[in-house]
């Protein structure tokens, strides 16, 4: 026989129970990963002490950066990686992956094609630089 205390504690826990299994476990949207690798086709060595930017971009409205990345470099392909939460992607913009090389702060090498990626489904991709005109 149960004493008054102990089904007390006995419903308490059974009300805990059925007010717990009704919450219904939300799960976060995965973070969209952007990565790949910036390099040139060219074959010669970088002087020592350049500089990689690595940027997502709006490609349709200049000077909007989603997210840029700023790193010395020795040699090319450089990898790369951007994580996002997914609430921070609009799927009207046309983004795309922009690249710079740059030594004694000039530009040496650059993008000059549009990389799209997020929204076209694409989100690996490989960067090509030019030197700079």
């Amino acid at each position: 026989m149960m004493t008054k205390t102990r089904l007390f504690f006995t419903g308490i826990i059974l009300a805990i129970s059925t007010i717990l299994s009704g919450c219904v476990a939300v799960e976060p949207e995965p973070p969209v990963v952007v990565n790949g690798f910036a390099s040139y086709l060219e074959k010669i060595a970088l002087p020592q002490g350049c500089t990689i930017n690595i940027a997502i971009i709006d490609l349709n409205t200049p000077g909007s950066i989603l997210s840029q990345k700023s790193f010395d470099i020795a040699r090319v392909p450089v990898p790369f990686k951007f994580i996002f939460p997914a609430d921070v992607i609009d799927s009207r913009i046309k983004y795309g992956v922009v690249a710079m090389i740059t030594y004694q702060e000039q530009v040496i090498f650059q993008t000059y094609d549009k990389f799209e990626v997020i929204n076209n489904n694409k989100f690996t991709t490989e960067v090509l630089m030019k030197p700079v005109r």
